[in-house]
């Protein structure tokens, strides 16, 4: 006889286990399992176990190195950028009495867009002859531009239209850890006679520093894992001035068929976003205080 926990285990937990085990655990296994072969959707079965060969071959792929290049630069624009706007925008919501649920809505609605929707929106509104973008500066005397296929330009458009998008969420986590926060300290500098920049630096700035890091760390990895927006707007071009690394395993994986070779790439980007969790779990945590 089973005991009511048991019961309870088997009802409940089990059938979520297996399914998560199906859908998860299986795929990631099997990936692992592929990036040690030279597997090719351009033939049956698995492929023949090459070991170490295709991630060797990562580290001497000029096409791989140039799409981490551009997935950190890209990260560090919109991660820092972000936050920056987000943070100015998060203590003005913060400070408005009156009328900030409505103010709060119209910011959060690009968030609710999915990206894929996003780009065809701004695919759109950025046609170099038909968008209203070149319309509207060209009203005032400003020659248009084929923002997505030009190479100067494309990084600097797919950055501002991921902040678009992006923005509202490093707003809503920096809201709330400024909602949170107590009132005492503020009140103890107002009655110090400390200036708002002052109190900024040392009051807002350690009390959110739980927050901040949190919210770096979901960016910085959403960032990282790019791929959606990329494929809408401009597929990695013009040439390869906007091919993030997960455009370029997709690249691998279904366009040159070398699905062993994508594998390994992948499981390379899953260790760096871990490490990269790690070190931020790390930080926010801090070190501990002698006694």
């Amino acid at each position: 006889m089973l005991s009511e926990k048991r019961k309870s285990f088997l009802i409940f937990f089990l059938p979520s286990m297996i399914v998560l085990a199906a859908t998860v655990l299986y795929p990631l296994i099997y990936a692992l399992f592929m990036s040690f072969t030279d597997s090719s959707l351009k033939r049956r079965g698995l492929g023949d176990f090459i070991g170490l060969d295709n991630y060797i071959r990562i580290f001497h792929d000029t096409h791989f190195i140039g799409s981490v290049w551009t997935t950190t630069v890209f990260t560090v624009l919109v991660v820092t950028l972000e936050f920056v706007f987000g943070f100015i925008v998060a203590l003005m919501l913060n400070r408005i009495r009156f009328g900030k649920k409505i103010f709060f809505t119209i910011i959060i609605i690009p968030m609710l867009i999915t990206p894929v929707a996003v780009g065809l929106i701004w695919r759109l509104l950025l046609h170099p002859d038909l968008g209203i973008v070149n319309y509207m500066l060209s009203l005032f005397g400003v020659e248009g531009h084929a923002w997505l296929g030009d190479s100067s330009l494309a990084m600097f458009t797919v950055v501002m239209i991921d902040i678009w998008h992006q923005v509202p969420f490093m707003i809503l986590l920096l809201l709330a850890g400024l909602v949170s926060m107590p009132s005492e300290p503020y009140e103890a500098a107002k009655i110090d006679g400390a200036g708002r920049l002052q109190t900024f630096w040392t009051i807002t700035v350690p009390l959110m520093k739980e927050t901040i890091i949190v919210a770096i760390l979901f960016r910085a990895i959403t960032a990282i894992k790019t791929y959606d927006l990329i494929f809408v707007l401009t597929k990695g071009g013009p040439g390869t001035t906007t091919e993030v690394i997960s455009y370029h395993i997709y690249k691998q994986a279904y366009t040159f068929l070398d699905t062993g070779y994508a594998s390994a790439m992948s499981y390379l980007l899953l260790l760096v976003i871990l490490l990269l969790s790690i070190a931020f779990i790390r930080v926010s945590r801090g070190k501990p205080q002698a006694q």
